[in-house]
């Protein structure tokens, strides 16, 4: 059964994108066939993959969700066997105020996945950093939700935000959406800060914090800008390693 996992978190920089470049590669090594959907307008995730820019410009997720484009026709491989990607840029910048006056514009998103039946095992959503239109869309056509948290002064500001925004969805939108987990990013084993605020994450949301923590890592910032997943570019480092055990945590303990 195909399983649409949401990343999302409306504070930048806390790794939302690298998360989901990482954990849909690690996926596709277990040989699980995953789709990544870059549902931001900075196409981070779509240039951290590698994608041509002259790719994304002729066929984007705004084709696709502005109905000019099938969604299949806009998805691209990779240099990963079992990984595909549909890539984004800037186009997707006017979407919010083309689709304002749109009947069920929430929904989009979720009914072009409906068109693709049972071809991925994995969908992995990355979102802009907010909660506006495109991370919504994100939200109503996902089945879970993982908010990557990182271990700085500050941490859990604007959180309840966003678990506000998902009762609503669950409650109005998306019965079926369930929190993943939290995922803690940015570890410093040297910093003291690092380890309280750890502590304190789990403390409070117990059993929705994965037991994977995610280090600050040298390896893991440089990957994207050679336009390749920490597992090819680096496939030893910490960075690498522990995205292997965020995606054997999600497949063997039914988390997810």
């Amino acid at each position: 059964m195909r399983k649409t996992i949401c990343i999302a978190n409306q504070k930048g920089g806390v790794g939302k994108t690298t998360t989901a470049i990482n954990l849909a590669a690690t996926l596709a090594a277990a040989e699980k066939k995953t789709l990544l959907i870059d549902c931001d307008s900075q196409g981070n995730a779509s240039s951290g993959m590698g994608i041509e820019q002259e790719t994304i410009r002729e066929k984007n997720l705004y084709h696709s969700l502005s109905g000019r484009v099938p969604l299949r026709e806009v998805i691209v491989g990779t240099q990963i066997p079992h990984l595909d990607i549909v890539p984004a840029n800037q186009d997707l910048i006017g979407v919010e105020i083309e689709f304002v006056n749109l009947e069920d514009r929430e929904k989009k998103l979720r009914n072009l996945l409906k068109n693709l039946d049972a071809a991925y095992d994995f969908i992995i959503i990355d979102c802009p950093p907010s909660l506006g239109f495109l991370t919504l869309n994100a939200l109503v056509a996902s089945d879970y939700l993982i908010i990557p948290l990182q271990c700085e002064y500050f941490a859990m500001e604007g959180l309840g935000y966003l678990l506000n925004t998902v009762r609503l969805v669950k409650s109005r939108l998306n019965p079926s959406l369930t929190l993943g987990g939290i995922l803690l990013t940015m570890f410093d084993t040297r910093n003291l800060l690092s380890h309280r605020v750890s502590e304190d994450v789990k403390k409070h949301f117990g059993k929705n914090v994965f037991n994977t923590i995610i280090p600050r890592n040298v390896r893991l910032s440089e990957s994207p800008s050679h336009g390749l997943p920490i597992i090819m570019y680096d496939i030893r480092s910490r960075g690498a390693i522990a995205y292997m055990e965020l995606s054997r945590e999600i497949l063997a303990n039914g988390r997810i």
